[in-house]
Formats: C-alpha cells, structure tokens, sequence
C-alpha cells in the first residue's frame, strides 16, 4: 500500500496544483485529504472545485468546523474569506466531511488529536516555545487508539514519530501556507523555514509503515500577490518565505 496525505491547504489552488501534478508522478493506490482546506488569504472557492471530483477521503480540520459552527460576524479574516466565496455544493461538501476517519481499519485520520481539532499532536507550545512532544506525551492522546498508522495536521510542520507500540504518527506539513503565528495557548510561531508546499508519501512494506516528506515548489510569488490583493499582507511573508 502506498499513498499520499496532503493537509492545511488554507485555498492556496497554486500551491495545490503543484502538489496534485507531483503526486501524479509518485504512482500511489490513493490520497487523503487532513483538512483545514479553505480558510485564508486566498483562492478557496477554486481549490474547492479542484479537489471536489476528486472524491479524496477527506476530513474536517479546525477551520471546516468553524465555518459551519460560528456566525459571520464573528468569524476572523480567514474563515470570513472563505465563507463569503463558497458555493452551495461546497457548503453541502463541507458539512458532510466527518471529523475523523478510519481506513482499512488501521489507518487514522485526524486533524488535531482524536477528538480534538484545536490541539498540536506531534508539537507543544509552552510559555518558552514551541518543541516536538515527547513519547510520553504523544502516547497519552492516542493511548485507546488501535491503528498502526495515525495522521494528523494542523501545525504545518512535516514530523513523524514511532511509538513504543510501533503505531507510526505522521504529520505531512501543509501544502499552502508555510507559516502562521498564534496566540494559543501562549503567543507562538510555526515556520517550516521555506515556501515549498509539503506533503507526504507513506509505504507498508513487510508490514511496517515509512514516510518520505515531499517538498514541491510552486509559483509563490502570485500566491503572495493574491494575498495582497485580498488585504493580507500578513500572508506574504510567509507565503514567500516560510517564515513569520
């Protein structure tokens, strides 16, 4: 079995189309889509319409459920850009992703944590920063959990880790936005340190997961003009440089 996860589109079509032409030469079974797929700067109505015939197995991501969740009014840049762009079969798409999902009976798909859209897996913020979890802590949020392969998004940085268990846990990076800043639960960064949109390709062989991390670049200059265009001059830099 090999396929491929893509995550945290965040509308960005130009990055995305670079990252569908790579996966075409990459002879996977299948792609699964984490999430947070719309919401941003940019283009979310066309990325839409590029992954809707698709039919990728696909689940919500924070932003999904907050689209649905909370009124207009009350919605931040993002989920507000996204919300006036849609169209009534991308509503009807959005509200019918499930949270989670499961595939082939050992392949977990979340955005977050299980049951938690909100909550870094592989990442903790403390009030110094940010650093990769621990074992210790990763295994305490997945400890009812029986798949041998558990992805998740959310935090835009390619990571992956092996429990004590052999359970793999594979964070692909996010194909359209390479940095963000946030004030949750303490003020923190998330840089992947270069624009390239990410994803990732996982193997079984012999029984044993592997995960190669793909870098893909893309026309990030008009994604950033795109960006300005649409007042957020916030995304550029990032869009341009990974970094906040």
């Amino acid at each position: 079995m090999k396929f491929a996860v893509i995550s945290d589109i965040h509308g960005n079509i130009f990055a995305l189309d670079a990252v569908l032409h790579d996966i075409e030469n990459q002879r996977v079974d299948f792609v699964v889509n984490l999430g947070d797929i719309f919401s941003g700067g940019l283009c979310p109505a066309e990325t839409a319409e590029r992954l809707l015939p698709l039919n990728f197995p696909t689940i919500k991501g924070n932003h999904e459920r907050q689209l649905l969740e909370m009124p207009p009014e009350k919605m931040g840049l993002s989920d507000s850009h996204a919300y006036r762009h849609l169209t009534q079969q991308h509503w009807d798409w959005l509200r019918n992703m499930p949270a989670e999902l499961t595939l082939y009976d050992e392949i977990l798909m979340v955005h977050g944590i299980p049951g938690d859209d909100k909550v870094y897996l592989l990442e903790e913020v403390t009030d110094s920063g940010v650093k990769a979890s621990s074992v210790t802590r990763v295994s305490q949020y997945v400890k009812h959990q029986t798949a041998s392969l558990i992805l998740c998004g959310h935090t835009h940085i390619p990571r992956s880790l092996e429990l004590d268990s052999g359970c793999l846990i594979v964070n692909p990076g996010s194909v359209g936005l390479q940095a963000y800043d946030d004030d949750e639960p303490y003020y923190h960064k998330m840089e992947s340190g270069s624009p390239h949109a990410r994803y990732a390709i996982l193997e079984k062989y012999d029984d044993k997961w592997s995960v190669v991390f793909q870098k893909v670049a893309y026309n990030w200059e008009e994604a950033a003009k795109v960006a300005l265009t649409n007042n957020r001059p916030d995304w550029v830099n990032a869009l341009k440089t990974g970094r906040m």
